[in-house]
């Protein structure tokens, strides 16, 4: 008697297994993909900031510019050209084109 039930819900279980088969294992179906329009964000171009009256801070927010450099450039002090970058140690030429939208005297 006792192997009788197990066998009914044996039974059972198989009937419900093959019931959520189709939702265990979904076949894998194509994936449609549609773009209406190309995602694209360019930030706003900052305020140009004065390396006559910048703080450390201010300064280490520019592109390449790291807390030796910022006081490098305070240190350097008064700037009458963006050009006069040139003159501060570990800024050359390539910096100075990267900054100079960044900056004013």
């Amino acid at each position: 008697m006792v192997l009788f039930y197990l066998l009914y819900l044996l039974a059972v279980a198989l009937l419900g297994l093959s019931g959520l088969w189709p939702k265990l294992v979904p076949k894998p179906q194509p994936v449609r993909v549609e773009t209406l329009a190309e995602a694209s964000f360019h930030p706003p171009t900052p305020e140009p900031i004065s390396l006559n009256q910048a703080s450390l801070e201010e300064l280490m927010t520019l592109p390449g510019i790291g807390p030796v450099l910022a006081q490098r450039i305070v240190e350097g002090r008064p700037y009458a050209r963006v050009e006069d970058l040139l003159r501060v140690k570990g800024i050359g030429p390539a910096t100075l084109e990267r900054l100079r939208p960044y900056v004013r005297p």
